[in-house]
This record gives C-alpha cells, sequence and structure tokens, in this order.
C-alpha cells in the first residue's frame, strides 16, 4: 500500500509539473506570435508605467536567455529577457508589465513581498539541505534526519505560499496599469488576462507540488516508525 501511495504521489507531482509548463508554454507561444494593436515594445510598456508611477530610478535592461525576466529589488532593475525587451507581442506587454508590478510592490512597501525577500536566503540553502537532508535520512533510515528535511521543506512551502499573492498582486496591478494608460485596445484585454494568468499558474503548480512532496514524507515517517 505504501509503495502504490509513495509513486502515486511522484507520478501526480510529474504531471502537474509537466502540465503547467505546457499550459504556459502554449499560452506564451501562441500570444508571442500576437502583437498588440499599439505597436509598443515590453521595455517600452515598462519604462512608460515605471515613469507614471515615480520610479525613474529603476532601471529596465535586456537579459539573455528564454522567459528570464524578473524584477531586482536590491539593485531597482527590471530584467527582461531578449524577447520580451524588443517584442511587440500580447505576451511582451505582459510580462513586461507584470516585473513593473513587483516594481510597483516594492515601493509600496507591499507585505507579502517584503516576507517573500526575507525568506529568500532561507530558502536557498533549504532547498540545498532539505533534499541532502532526506537523501541520507533515507539512505541511513534515520528518522531525525528525514524530520529535519521535512522542516527544510515546510520552509520552502511557505515561501511558495507567500509568493502566490505576491505574483497574482503583480498581474493585477499590471492590467489595472496597463488599462489606466491606454497601452492597449479594449478588445486586447481578454488576451492580457490570460497571458497574466497563465504566468501565475506555474506557482500554484508549485505550491500543490510541494504539498505532495510533505505529504510523501509524512507516508515515509509514518512507514518507518
Amino acid at each position: 500500500m505504501y509503495y502504490f501511495i509513495d509513486y502515486g504521489i511522484v507520478l501526480i507531482s510529474f504531471f502537474i509539473i509537466i502540465g503547467a509548463q505546457a499550459f504556459i508554454s502554449t499560452n506564451y507561444k501562441k500570444y508571442r506570435k500576437i502583437n498588440n494593436k499599439k505597436k509598443i515594445t515590453g521595455a517600452e510598456v515598462a519604462r512608460k508605467i515605471l515613469t507614471k508611477n515615480g520610479l525613474d530610478n529603476v532601471y529596465v535592461v535586456e537579459v539573455d536567455g528564454n522567459l528570464t525576466d524578473h524584477y531586482d529589488s536590491n539593485r531597482k532593475i527590471i530584467r527582461l529577457s531578449k524577447d520580451i525587451y524588443n517584442g511587440e507581442s500580447i505576451a511582451s506587454l505582459s510580462v513586461a508589465a507584470h516585473e513593473v508590478g513587483h516594481a510597483l510592490q516594492d515601493k509600496d512597501n507591499y507585505s507579502f513581498l517584503q516576507i517573500r525577500n526575507t525568506l529568500v536566503p532561507f530558502v536557498n540553502f533549504s532547498t540545498y539541505l532539505g533534499y541532502l537532508s532526506i537523501l541520507i535520512g533515507l539512505l541511513t533510515s534515520s528518522l531525525n534526519i528525514i524530520w529535519i528535511g521535512l522542516f527544510f521543506e515546510v520552509i520552502i512551502f511557505i515561501f511558495q505560499i507567500v509568493t502566490l499573492p505576491v505574483e497574482f498582486n503583480a498581474s493585477k496591478r499590471a492590467l489595472e496599469k496597463i488599462k489606466e494608460y491606454n497601452l492597449i485596445e479594449d478588445s486586447e484585454q481578454d488576451d492580457i488576462k490570460k497571458m497574466l494568468i497563465s504566468a501565475a499558474f506555474t506557482y500554484v503548480a508549485s505550491v500543490i507540488t510541494m504539498v505532495l512532496q510533505i505529504l510523501r514524507l509524512l507516508f515515509i515517517i509514518r512507514d518507518r516508525n
């Protein structure tokens, strides 16, 4: 029975991750082919929203990679991948505005963003130590070490839970500013919403997967007691 549950959780987690990636990839490929009607690039969208909100101190730069876009709160830099920075697509506009949403959160001292930033250094070593502790615990059949691994996994889970409102709020802010500054036509709103929602879906999938991972560890601990 235990092995059935164990392998079942692993398979469910695998399909959730693959499904989330496929969902995001499909929407991104779709909307990167559709140009926004005002022909503005992701970089222009980001710069306009930042300037309108008094954030001239935040830089927008181009970086290598695909979907490597992020906001660096320490350096006050929005990094956009080449396709997003230079592109005039619905995808480019949406992703750029979403990253600006994080800069707006930073300006407003948005509580969940502050909590997430505080947790980042703990998550960095928890990710490594968590898997290492679980592996050692399984190899040595030490429940105490597995419990340590579970503790680190819970820290990662808390970080992911906090990340959800941060991402959804950034998308909400992005949509509000896009409409407020007339960066799109009314007919494009639904496409923008779909693109922003698909970007947030990956974080929902991560939370579900982590819940399953924690349940799996609890089943292992119960089975070995």
